[in-house]
């Protein structure tokens, strides 16, 4: 293991071709080699998708927030439009946070890769 990235992950340093593509990571042999196919990603793009997924998972936690009180809620008799009413503005108020969280990682990941 050359280095660690997002969450653990091992990350192998290597030499890739800038013509042909070949990949080429220099190990140290024990003599019982044997070549297999493997498929990579770019440490990169993997932390790309591990910061959509954070995004995600803050979204979704916004909105099951909201979910949940919407289905828990138990209005009184006369009181159907003004807890409809106050659900709505919690909505609003739920996708405003999604959306400044989107913002937020969108402006932390280009401040990143400007890095």
């Amino acid at each position: 293991m050359n280095g660690e990235s997002v969450d653990g992950v091992e990350t192998i340093d290597a030499w890739r071709c800038v013509g042909c593509g070949r990949i080429e990571g220099p190990r140290p042999c024990v003599g019982v080699c044997e070549d297999r196919k493997v498929s990579f990603v770019y440490a990169s793009d993997y932390e790309a998708a591990v910061a959509r997924l954070r995004e995600a998972e803050a979204r979704l936690a916004v909105l099951e927030s909201l979910a949940n009180r919407m289905a828990l809620a138990i209005p009184r008799r006369d009181g159907w439009e003004k807890s409809y009413r106050a659900l709505q503005e919690e909505a609003r108020r739920a996708l405003r946070e999604a959306r400044a969280v989107g913002v937020a990682n969108a402006a932390g990941a280009a401040a990143a890769s400007s890095s």
